[in-house]
């Protein structure tokens, strides 16, 4: 799987949602590895903090923009001509999906819709100077008909949403499907420039994500002040993994479209064109409660129950199966649970004793994690 990312170097990466969590570190991840990154998303919120602790902003080529602006965004996306794009700009949680489901699904899935109709403006160019691009859309394991079953869902299980930010997820997964197959379906005489994937994972943990109503941020966030943390729903259950998982599988998706288009071949470009899974092992399908105990072994503390019964409904069971990505493209993950949390509270430990920069910490991560690839 490590040999898909020397791919990146010298490319021209698009990012949307670069100031997210996750986009900070796969923006991070790329400039490692040599790419040439733009990323396109709205101003960093005061919860997005990674993204100028890392200082990417100097590194990269920064538009300040809004997807769901699609003339604003179609234009950025000309100017940057990228051989890669990864959309990760989203309105990514739950209980905001309740409080503002119009603006979720305005940015979920208008905001996807146009990112497609921009590349979609730029196939007769890509035609004409031989260029290609691979895109993966990234989505979420709740894009699902959650049936609250034990067994975890696969990549053909209907999807569906019980809120609005799941609901959203699976349009824009039904949007990249159909405009996969409308403008940028393999067959015929002329192979596309564009091949388009779309990307399911499970809930990621990791230093640097403050975000509101995420159990990690408010975890660290009750440990550093000294108080119990409240747990609002101990007996959820999350396929939980570091942020770092995902990231790799997005990259491995991603350079093996790159390699199908560049060496024409129809038949794995239709293969990895398609929906994937990128999950943990089954032994990190845990409860919040395990996570939070395991998460005090690392910083001392205590937590309290505070289940909330007039609270937003969320999802009480839910577990991927991603043995489609490892048997298409060799991805498989490489942290266990108790690794992925230990590395997620250290960094936070480090990161509030100062002991640390946020940029030597996501740097010394990327680092171990590509020396355990090796040993997998």
């Amino acid at each position: 799987m490590k040999n898909h990312f020397s791919s990146f170097q010298g490319k021209k990466v698009l990012v949307t949602g670069h100031t997210g969590f996750k986009g900070s570190w796969l923006t991070a991840w790329l400039l490692s590895l040599g790419a040439k990154v733009t990323g396109i998303a709205l101003p960093p919120t005061k919860d997005q903090k990674l993204f100028h602790q890392l200082g990417i902003e100097d590194s990269i080529t920064h538009v300040a923009a809004d997807i769901r602006n699609g003339e604003q965004l179609s234009a950025a996306i000309a100017d940057c001509e990228p051989d890669y794009v990864f959309h990760l700009a989203a309105q990514s949680l739950v209980r905001q999906s309740y409080d503002d489901p119009l603006g979720t699904y305005q940015t979920n899935l208008l905001g996807t819709v146009n990112v497609l109709e921009a590349l979609r403006s730029l196939k007769d160019l890509y035609r004409r100077r031989g260029k290609i691009c691979s895109v993966v859309i990234v989505t979420t394991d709740k894009c699902y008909e959650n049936k609250e079953k034990v067994q975890g869902y696969r990549e053909v299980d209907p999807l569906g949403g019980y809120d609005p930010y799941s609901a959203s997820k699976a349009c824009a997964e039904i949007a990249t499907n159909s405009y996969r197959q409308s403008f940028f379906n393999t067959g015929g005489d002329v192979l596309p420039s564009f091949g388009i994937a779309s990307a399911r994972a499970g809930n990621v943990i990791g230093g640097g994500d403050w975000a509101k109503d995420r159990i990690i941020p408010d975890a660290i966030k009750s440990l550093a002040a000294g108080e119990p943390i409240n747990v609002r729903n101990p007996s959820a259950t999350r396929p939980w993994q570091h942020v770092l998982e995902p990231l790799s599988g997005y990259m491995s998706l991603a350079a093996k479209i790159y390699h199908a288009l560049e060496n024409k071949d129809e038949v794995f470009l239709h293969r990895f064109c398609s929906a994937y899974n990128f999950g943990p092992e089954s032994s990190a399908n845990r409860n919040v409660r395990d996570l939070v105990e395991v998460c005090l072994a690392h910083w001392e503390g205590s937590w309290i129950n505070a289940s909330e019964g007039s609270a937003p409904h969320e999802a009480a069971l839910l577990s991927l199966v991603w043995d489609k990505a490892h048997s298409d493209i060799g991805w498989a993950p490489v942290w266990s649970f108790e690794t992925a949390v230990e590395k997620t509270i250290n960094w936070y430990k480090q990161d509030h004793e100062e002991t640390g920069s946020a940029k030597t910490l996501v740097s010394e991560d990327i680092i171990s994690y590509m020396a355990n690839l090796d040993e997998s």
